[in-house]
């Protein structure tokens, strides 16, 4: 299985945004964006999308079309990104019922949730504490 980097997409349009911003442009077109994330811009346009729909990036049109960041990069999280653009659990359960009758079967669910639901809390608290400020900035140094 593929790891999902949605999040490390949408990470770096938000840092090449807001470090273009300190450079005198506050917006940057989708082709842009892909050129510095080295991928096709129809990627970046879905991840901006996503962006755009949680507020946190905002898009003009016509004359000067692109986007910007759609709050201070000090306060967007990555927190806000993963929820922006990973609609999927961190980590799921069987797609398929187990076998009720196997005694792991009968117990692996309850037991699970709960480890994957602390896991899903400390990883949650690690996104919460980085902004994408914290991000451009150890880049920069």
């Amino acid at each position: 299985m593929a790891a999902n980097s949605r999040v490390t997409i949408a990470a770096h349009a938000l840092a090449w945004l807001e470090l273009a911003r300190r450079r005198g442009r506050a917006v940057l077109t989708s082709e842009e964006v892909a050129a510095s994330v080295n991928t096709n811009p129809v990627i970046v346009r879905r991840s901006l999308g996503d962006l755009q729909r949680a507020g946190l990036v905002t898009a003009r049109r016509g004359n000067g079309a692109g986007f910007a960041l759609g709050r201070p990069a000090a306060e967007i999280t990555l927190l806000d990104v993963w929820l922006a653009v990973s609609p999927e659990p961190l980590l799921a359960l069987h797609h398929s019922e187990p076998n009720l009758e196997c005694p792991v079967g009968r117990g692996i669910r309850p037991v699970l949730t709960d480890v994957y639901d602390e896991a899903t809390g400390a990883f949650r608290a690690t996104l919460a504490r980085t902004t994408v400020n914290d991000v451009l900035e150890r880049i920069l140094t």
